[in-house]
Protein backbone atom coordinates (compact mmCIF):
# COMPACT_ATOMS: atom_id res chain seq x y z
CA UNK A 1 0.00 0.00 0.00
CA UNK A 2 1.42 3.33 -0.82
CA UNK A 3 -0.43 5.75 1.14
CA UNK A 4 -3.02 8.63 1.50
CA UNK A 5 -3.55 11.48 -1.37
CA UNK A 6 -5.87 13.96 -2.79
CA UNK A 7 -7.20 13.95 -6.25
CA UNK A 8 -7.53 17.58 -5.86
CA UNK A 9 -5.60 19.73 -3.70
CA UNK A 10 -7.38 22.97 -4.27
CA UNK A 11 -10.63 22.85 -2.16
CA UNK A 12 -7.91 22.38 1.03
CA UNK A 13 -6.91 25.77 0.57
CA UNK A 14 -10.40 26.59 1.22
CA UNK A 15 -10.20 24.78 4.85
CA UNK A 16 -9.75 27.76 6.58
CA UNK A 17 -13.25 28.68 5.99
CA UNK A 18 -14.27 25.51 8.43
CA UNK A 19 -13.70 28.00 11.66
CA UNK A 20 -16.39 30.43 10.16
CA UNK A 21 -19.18 28.80 12.69
CA UNK A 22 -16.91 29.41 15.71
CA UNK A 23 -17.08 32.88 15.50
CA UNK A 24 -20.89 33.36 14.43
CA UNK A 25 -23.54 30.92 15.64
CA UNK A 26 -25.54 29.17 12.74
CA UNK A 27 -28.82 30.02 15.12
CA UNK A 28 -30.84 32.94 14.68
CA UNK A 29 -30.41 35.74 16.70
CA UNK A 30 -32.70 36.99 19.74
CA UNK A 31 -34.53 40.27 20.11
CA UNK A 32 -34.07 40.15 23.59
CA UNK A 33 -31.40 42.24 25.99
CA UNK A 34 -29.38 39.23 27.52
CA UNK A 35 -29.75 35.78 28.77
CA UNK A 36 -26.68 35.79 31.04
CA UNK A 37 -29.28 36.32 33.89
CA UNK A 38 -30.85 32.84 33.54
CA UNK A 39 -29.87 29.98 35.49
CA UNK A 40 -26.79 27.99 33.76
CA UNK A 41 -28.07 25.45 31.60
CA UNK A 42 -25.43 22.82 30.92
CA UNK A 43 -27.77 21.07 28.29
CA UNK A 44 -27.98 24.58 26.16
CA UNK A 45 -24.48 24.78 26.39
CA UNK A 46 -23.44 21.42 25.13
CA UNK A 47 -25.82 21.95 21.92
CA UNK A 48 -24.54 24.70 21.61
CA UNK A 49 -20.55 23.60 21.13
CA UNK A 50 -22.46 20.65 19.57
CA UNK A 51 -23.85 22.79 16.92
CA UNK A 52 -20.45 24.71 16.20
CA UNK A 53 -19.15 21.34 15.92
CA UNK A 54 -21.49 20.10 13.00
CA UNK A 55 -20.63 24.04 11.22
CA UNK A 56 -17.19 23.05 11.31
CA UNK A 57 -17.49 19.28 10.66
CA UNK A 58 -20.17 20.30 7.53
CA UNK A 59 -17.55 23.06 5.98
CA UNK A 60 -14.62 20.75 6.20
CA UNK A 61 -15.79 17.65 5.53
CA UNK A 62 -17.44 19.16 2.05
CA UNK A 63 -13.67 20.66 1.35
CA UNK A 64 -12.64 17.26 2.24
CA UNK A 65 -14.88 15.31 0.15
CA UNK A 66 -14.12 18.17 -2.77
CA UNK A 67 -10.61 16.81 -2.48
CA UNK A 68 -10.93 13.46 -3.58
CA UNK A 69 -9.03 11.64 -0.78
CA UNK A 70 -8.16 8.03 -1.58
CA UNK A 71 -6.19 5.02 -0.33
CA UNK A 72 -3.87 4.37 -3.09
CA UNK A 73 -3.82 0.32 -4.23
CA UNK A 74 -1.51 -2.20 -4.17
CA UNK A 75 0.50 -5.00 -5.80
CA UNK A 76 -0.50 -8.17 -4.77
CA UNK A 77 1.54 -11.30 -5.59
CA UNK A 78 -0.36 -14.38 -5.98
CA UNK A 79 0.00 -18.25 -7.55
CA UNK A 80 -2.20 -19.70 -9.70
CA UNK A 81 -1.90 -22.01 -12.86
CA UNK A 82 -1.52 -21.04 -16.28
CA UNK A 83 1.20 -19.49 -18.89
CA UNK A 84 2.07 -16.51 -20.82
CA UNK A 85 0.74 -17.69 -24.17
CA UNK A 86 1.07 -15.34 -27.71
CA UNK A 87 -1.52 -15.83 -29.87
CA UNK A 88 -0.03 -16.05 -33.65
CA UNK A 89 -3.13 -15.80 -36.02
CA UNK A 90 -2.77 -16.26 -39.77
CA UNK A 91 -5.02 -13.01 -41.38
CA UNK A 92 -4.51 -14.59 -44.81
CA UNK A 93 -7.64 -14.30 -46.95
CA UNK A 94 -8.27 -17.93 -47.34
CA UNK A 95 -9.34 -17.41 -43.37
CA UNK A 96 -12.56 -16.33 -44.39
CA UNK A 97 -13.85 -18.99 -46.31
CA UNK A 98 -15.32 -22.24 -44.55
CA UNK A 99 -13.32 -25.68 -43.53
CA UNK A 100 -15.31 -26.44 -46.29
CA UNK A 101 -12.91 -24.15 -48.62
CA UNK A 102 -15.96 -21.77 -49.63
CA UNK A 103 -17.86 -18.17 -48.64
CA UNK A 104 -20.19 -18.48 -45.59
CA UNK A 105 -23.80 -18.00 -46.60
CA UNK A 106 -26.35 -18.69 -44.29
CA UNK A 107 -25.37 -19.99 -40.54
CA UNK A 108 -22.15 -21.41 -41.84
CA UNK A 109 -18.92 -20.00 -39.95
CA UNK A 110 -15.55 -19.07 -41.28
CA UNK A 111 -12.05 -20.63 -40.55
CA UNK A 112 -11.46 -17.38 -38.94
CA UNK A 113 -15.09 -16.48 -37.19
CA UNK A 114 -14.68 -20.18 -35.70
CA UNK A 115 -11.13 -19.45 -34.14
CA UNK A 116 -12.40 -16.45 -32.93
CA UNK A 117 -15.28 -17.73 -30.91
CA UNK A 118 -13.16 -20.73 -29.64
CA UNK A 119 -10.59 -18.65 -28.42
CA UNK A 120 -12.52 -16.26 -27.06
CA UNK A 121 -13.98 -18.92 -24.76
CA UNK A 122 -10.58 -20.11 -23.70
CA UNK A 123 -9.27 -16.86 -22.63
CA UNK A 124 -12.36 -16.29 -20.56
CA UNK A 125 -12.06 -19.72 -18.64
CA UNK A 126 -8.18 -18.83 -17.49
CA UNK A 127 -8.57 -15.52 -16.91
CA UNK A 128 -5.09 -15.66 -14.75
CA UNK A 129 -3.00 -16.27 -18.25
CA UNK A 130 -0.72 -13.53 -19.60
CA UNK A 131 -1.79 -13.72 -23.28
CA UNK A 132 -0.91 -11.50 -25.94
CA UNK A 133 -2.17 -11.08 -29.92
CA UNK A 134 0.08 -10.75 -32.95
CA UNK A 135 -1.47 -10.95 -36.51
CA UNK A 136 0.37 -11.60 -39.80
CA UNK A 137 -0.35 -11.80 -43.57
CA UNK A 138 1.89 -9.75 -46.05
CA UNK A 139 3.15 -8.30 -42.70
CA UNK A 140 2.82 -9.50 -38.88
CA UNK A 141 0.64 -7.11 -36.58
CA UNK A 142 1.00 -6.60 -33.03
CA UNK A 143 -2.13 -6.64 -31.98
CA UNK A 144 -2.04 -6.09 -28.19
CA UNK A 145 1.06 -7.02 -25.63
CA UNK A 146 0.98 -9.88 -23.29
CA UNK A 147 -1.01 -8.87 -20.43
CA UNK A 148 -3.71 -9.85 -18.08
CA UNK A 149 -6.38 -7.23 -19.51
CA UNK A 150 -8.97 -9.58 -20.46
CA UNK A 151 -11.27 -7.01 -22.00
CA UNK A 152 -8.69 -5.92 -24.68
CA UNK A 153 -7.86 -9.53 -25.25
CA UNK A 154 -10.74 -10.11 -26.31
CA UNK A 155 -11.22 -7.25 -28.25
CA UNK A 156 -8.09 -8.27 -29.85
CA UNK A 157 -9.21 -11.93 -30.95
CA UNK A 158 -12.98 -10.00 -32.36
CA UNK A 159 -10.82 -8.41 -34.63
CA UNK A 160 -9.24 -11.56 -36.13
CA UNK A 161 -12.38 -12.50 -38.69
CA UNK A 162 -11.71 -9.20 -40.64
CA UNK A 163 -10.90 -9.21 -44.66
CA UNK A 164 -7.20 -10.31 -44.82
CA UNK A 165 -4.86 -10.22 -47.24
CA UNK A 166 -3.77 -13.59 -49.61
CA UNK A 167 0.00 -13.72 -48.92
CA UNK A 168 1.35 -15.70 -45.51
CA UNK A 169 4.46 -14.59 -44.36
CA UNK A 170 5.15 -16.65 -41.36
CA UNK A 171 8.36 -16.03 -40.45
CA UNK A 172 7.87 -12.20 -39.62
CA UNK A 173 5.22 -13.38 -37.30
CA UNK A 174 6.93 -15.96 -36.08
CA UNK A 175 9.82 -13.34 -35.13
CA UNK A 176 7.07 -10.52 -34.15
CA UNK A 177 5.77 -13.44 -31.21
CA UNK A 178 9.01 -14.28 -30.23
CA UNK A 179 9.61 -10.72 -29.14
CA UNK A 180 7.30 -10.51 -27.23
CA UNK A 181 8.36 -12.46 -24.47
CA UNK A 182 10.87 -10.24 -22.20
CA UNK A 183 14.03 -11.87 -21.45
CA UNK A 184 13.63 -10.98 -17.96
CA UNK A 185 10.67 -13.35 -17.06
CA UNK A 186 12.24 -16.43 -18.53
CA UNK A 187 11.47 -18.12 -15.82
CA UNK A 188 7.64 -18.22 -16.82
CA UNK A 189 5.92 -21.06 -18.71
CA UNK A 190 5.45 -19.98 -22.26
CA UNK A 191 4.06 -20.36 -25.03
CA UNK A 192 3.34 -19.58 -28.95
CA UNK A 193 -0.31 -20.56 -30.17
CA UNK A 194 0.08 -20.37 -34.23
CA UNK A 195 -3.49 -20.48 -35.46
CA UNK A 196 -3.18 -20.71 -39.52
CA UNK A 197 -5.10 -22.87 -42.35
CA UNK A 198 -2.07 -22.95 -44.59
CA UNK A 199 2.19 -22.34 -44.52
CA UNK A 200 4.16 -20.23 -46.25
CA UNK A 201 7.83 -21.09 -47.02
CA UNK A 202 10.65 -19.57 -44.81
CA UNK A 203 13.63 -18.33 -46.49
CA UNK A 204 16.79 -20.18 -45.64
CA UNK A 205 18.58 -17.17 -44.23
CA UNK A 206 15.64 -17.04 -41.38
CA UNK A 207 15.61 -20.52 -40.59
CA UNK A 208 18.59 -20.00 -38.22
CA UNK A 209 17.70 -17.04 -37.08
CA UNK A 210 14.39 -18.21 -35.95
CA UNK A 211 15.86 -21.36 -34.16
CA UNK A 212 18.18 -19.32 -32.19
CA UNK A 213 15.58 -16.68 -30.89
CA UNK A 214 13.02 -19.90 -29.90
CA UNK A 215 15.89 -21.32 -27.80
CA UNK A 216 16.48 -18.37 -26.51
CA UNK A 217 12.83 -17.27 -25.60
CA UNK A 218 12.56 -20.50 -24.13
CA UNK A 219 9.35 -21.15 -25.51
CA UNK A 220 6.58 -24.27 -26.28
CA UNK A 221 4.68 -24.15 -30.01
CA UNK A 222 1.47 -25.51 -30.69
CA UNK A 223 0.45 -25.48 -34.50
CA UNK A 224 -3.25 -25.18 -34.55
CA UNK A 225 -3.65 -26.17 -38.90
CA UNK A 226 -7.03 -25.55 -39.95
CA UNK A 227 -7.47 -27.85 -43.00
CA UNK A 228 -9.76 -27.69 -45.03
CA UNK A 229 -11.55 -30.15 -46.24
CA UNK A 230 -9.82 -32.63 -48.96
CA UNK A 231 -6.73 -30.64 -48.80
CA UNK A 232 -3.04 -31.69 -48.07
CA UNK A 233 -2.51 -32.44 -44.37
CA UNK A 234 0.50 -31.77 -42.44
CA UNK A 235 2.17 -35.00 -42.98
CA UNK A 236 1.41 -35.49 -46.50
CA UNK A 237 3.98 -35.73 -49.13
CA UNK A 238 3.57 -33.51 -52.84
CA UNK A 239 2.53 -35.86 -55.59
CA UNK A 240 5.31 -37.29 -58.01
CA UNK A 241 8.76 -36.59 -56.67
CA UNK A 242 8.79 -32.77 -55.95
CA UNK A 243 9.88 -32.33 -52.44
CA UNK A 244 10.70 -28.82 -52.37
CA UNK A 245 9.06 -26.56 -49.54
CA UNK A 246 6.71 -24.80 -52.38
CA UNK A 247 4.90 -28.16 -53.41
CA UNK A 248 4.32 -29.33 -49.34
CA UNK A 249 4.83 -25.68 -47.51
CA UNK A 250 3.04 -27.51 -44.13
CA UNK A 251 4.97 -30.68 -44.41
CA UNK A 252 8.49 -28.47 -44.25
CA UNK A 253 7.15 -26.28 -42.00
CA UNK A 254 6.27 -29.45 -39.68
CA UNK A 255 9.80 -30.26 -40.14
CA UNK A 256 11.25 -26.78 -39.51
CA UNK A 257 9.46 -26.73 -36.17
CA UNK A 258 10.40 -30.31 -35.34
CA UNK A 259 14.18 -29.10 -35.62
CA UNK A 260 13.81 -26.22 -33.45
CA UNK A 261 15.28 -28.22 -30.38
CA UNK A 262 11.65 -26.39 -28.38
CA UNK A 263 8.17 -28.62 -27.13
CA UNK A 264 6.51 -28.98 -30.09
CA UNK A 265 2.55 -30.30 -30.85
CA UNK A 266 0.56 -29.65 -34.13
CA UNK A 267 -3.18 -30.07 -34.55
CA UNK A 268 -5.00 -31.08 -37.63
CA UNK A 269 -8.51 -29.46 -37.03
CA UNK A 270 -10.81 -29.85 -40.20
CA UNK A 271 -14.37 -28.65 -38.23
CA UNK A 272 -14.98 -26.41 -35.68
CA UNK A 273 -15.49 -28.77 -33.33
CA UNK A 274 -12.29 -30.55 -33.82
CA UNK A 275 -10.56 -27.22 -33.35
CA UNK A 276 -12.49 -26.40 -29.97
CA UNK A 277 -11.28 -30.05 -28.71
CA UNK A 278 -7.74 -28.81 -29.88
CA UNK A 279 -7.85 -25.73 -27.85
CA UNK A 280 -9.05 -27.79 -24.76
CA UNK A 281 -5.96 -30.12 -25.24
CA UNK A 282 -3.66 -27.18 -25.15
CA UNK A 283 -5.45 -25.71 -22.57
CA UNK A 284 -4.50 -28.90 -20.29
CA UNK A 285 -0.94 -29.08 -21.67
CA UNK A 286 0.10 -25.31 -20.74
CA UNK A 287 -1.45 -25.54 -16.76
CA UNK A 288 1.93 -24.66 -14.90
CA UNK A 289 2.36 -22.78 -11.65
CA UNK A 290 2.06 -19.30 -12.42
CA UNK A 291 3.24 -16.08 -10.47
CA UNK A 292 1.28 -12.90 -10.94
CA UNK A 293 1.29 -9.85 -9.78
CA UNK A 294 -2.42 -8.11 -9.11
CA UNK A 295 -2.85 -4.51 -9.47
CA UNK A 296 -5.64 -3.49 -6.86
CA UNK A 297 -7.77 -0.25 -7.28
CA UNK A 298 -7.06 2.34 -5.30
CA UNK A 299 -10.48 3.43 -2.99
CA UNK A 300 -12.12 6.50 -3.24
CA UNK A 301 -13.04 8.11 -0.30
CA UNK A 302 -14.67 10.90 -1.31
CA UNK A 303 -17.98 9.38 -0.49
CA UNK A 304 -17.50 9.49 3.04
CA UNK A 305 -16.31 13.31 3.14
CA UNK A 306 -19.75 13.70 1.41
CA UNK A 307 -21.75 11.68 3.78
CA UNK A 308 -20.05 13.39 6.74
CA UNK A 309 -21.21 16.39 5.71
CA UNK A 310 -24.64 15.56 4.74
CA UNK A 311 -25.22 14.22 8.50
CA UNK A 312 -23.63 17.48 10.32
CA UNK A 313 -25.84 19.60 7.66
CA UNK A 314 -28.82 17.12 8.45
CA UNK A 315 -28.36 17.95 12.37
CA UNK A 316 -28.10 21.73 11.70
CA UNK A 317 -30.90 21.71 9.79
CA UNK A 318 -32.68 19.55 12.39
CA UNK A 319 -31.74 22.27 14.99
CA UNK A 320 -32.61 25.41 12.57
CA UNK A 321 -36.38 23.65 12.51
CA UNK A 322 -36.49 23.76 16.11
CA UNK A 323 -35.60 27.18 17.19
CA UNK A 324 -38.42 28.88 18.92
CA UNK A 325 -38.71 32.71 17.69
CA UNK A 326 -38.61 34.90 21.20
CA UNK A 327 -39.44 38.61 21.41
CA UNK A 328 -39.18 41.32 24.10
CA UNK A 329 -42.96 41.35 24.65
CA UNK A 330 -43.11 37.26 24.83
CA UNK A 331 -40.24 37.66 27.87
CA UNK A 332 -42.06 40.47 29.15
CA UNK A 333 -45.10 37.88 29.75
Amino acid sequence: MSGFGFEHIEPLFLAPLALLPLLRSVLRGATIPSLLAAPADSLSIVAGILLKFCGVVAIGASLLGAASPYVAGADVERFSEGAQIVMLIDRSGSMNETFAGRTPSGDEESKAAAARRILKRFVEARRHNLVGVAAFSTAPMLVTPISDHIGATEAAIDAIDRPGLDYTNIARGLAMALSMFKTSQADLSRAVLLISDGAGVIDPKLRDDLRAEFRKTNVSLYWLFLRTQGSRGISDQAAGDDESPQAAPERHLDLFFKSLGVPYQAFEAESAEVTEEAVKQIDRLERHPVRYVEELPRTDLSAWGFGLALAATLLLLAAKLAEVRLSVGDNAR
